[in-house]
């Protein structure tokens, strides 16, 4: 049994979004999935792509991946990286594909001096936040995620 983890390419957009629905489905959030293969196709490999994805392979299967981009601490006057989701299909969960994962964006983190590898995860989902706690992340309880979309944020972007 073999693990690889590497970049997703740009015929596999339709890939991600299958694994971001997965995701979405895991946290009860299929319905907040708005994104389209074209869509993802163009962040990740387009012109300017700001935005990436390294998938995992068991056994050369597509079995997990992680989407992630780079950030800016003006604290630390350095870039991180922000990992936007991580997923691992549920059958495949523990060995030891999502550490990997989050490996390689720790060793890209090191390799490139950047200060922090920075994410989410929902406070429902125990399994996940004990997994983060045994690799040593440490949670910023001290912080309050604030959002603004739809149109909240279109009508502070249209001025009104």
């Amino acid at each position: 049994m073999t693990l690889h983890i590497r970049p997703a390419r740009p015929d596999e957009a339709g890939l991600v979004l299958g694994f971001i629905r997965e995701l979405a489905e895991y946290e009860k959030l299929s319905h907040e999935v708005k994104a389209t293969e074209a869509e993802l196709a163009a962040s990740l490999f387009g012109p300017n792509p700001r935005v990436s994805c390294d998938i995992a392979e068991w056994d050369g299967e597509p079995v997990g991946f992680a989407v992630w981009f780079y950030t800016y601490s003006t604290f630390s006057g350095r870039h991180g990286i922000w990992l936007e989701d991580l997923f691992v299909r549920p059958e495949q969960r523990g060995r030891g594909i999502g550490k990997a994962l989050i490996a390689g964006l720790a060793k890209r983190c090191v390799a490139e001096g950047l200060a922090r590898l920075a994410w989410w995860v929902l406070n429902w989902n125990e399994p996940s936040r004990a997994f983060y706690r045994s690799i040593g992340a440490a949670a910023m309880d001290e912080w309050t995620v604030k959002r603004l979309d739809g149109e909240a944020l279109a009508r502070l972007g249209q001025g009104s």
